[in-house]
């Protein structure tokens, strides 16, 4: 579900007519759940674009748990912890972002990115 509503959300989102910034979505793929991204970055990349015709930004793969979890994930994290936690439960956690970098809200992995919508398109709306 994830790959095709985040997909869904960039074609509608990422270049609005009148010119101002867009939405920007990125992924940092993640092999920390189960094991489910075992591929490097460029098997990744394919699998995404090939079969979600994913056009939204991929990052390389990263840890977002631990020791070596990413700086922005750590960020992220402290700015807004999970539910059971601070630490990412599963992949496809999605955290909304403003302009200024400041972490609006976190989302569970089952949260479907379409109802997102509503709180992306007042940042978006946002002058600043």
């Amino acid at each position: 579900m994830n790959y095709e509503q985040l997909t869904a959300l960039h074609e509608k989102y990422s270049s609005p007519a009148d010119g101002s910034p867009g939405l920007r979505i990125l992924g940092f793929p993640c092999n920390q759940f189960g094991g489910q991204e075992p591929g490097t970055d460029a098997e990744i990349k394919e699998f995404a674009t090939s079969k979600y015709h994913v056009k939204w930004d991929l990052a390389s793969k990263i840890d977002v748990n631990g020791d070596n979890a990413h700086p922005l994930w750590k960020y992220m994290k402290s700015k807004k912890g999970g539910t059971l936690g601070s630490f990412i439960k599963w992949n496809f956690t999605k955290f909304l972002v403003d302009r200024q970098g400041q972490v609006i809200k976190r989302y569970g992995p089952t949260e479907n990115p379409i109802e997102i919508e509503p709180e992306i398109l007042k940042l978006l709306k946002s002058p600043t």
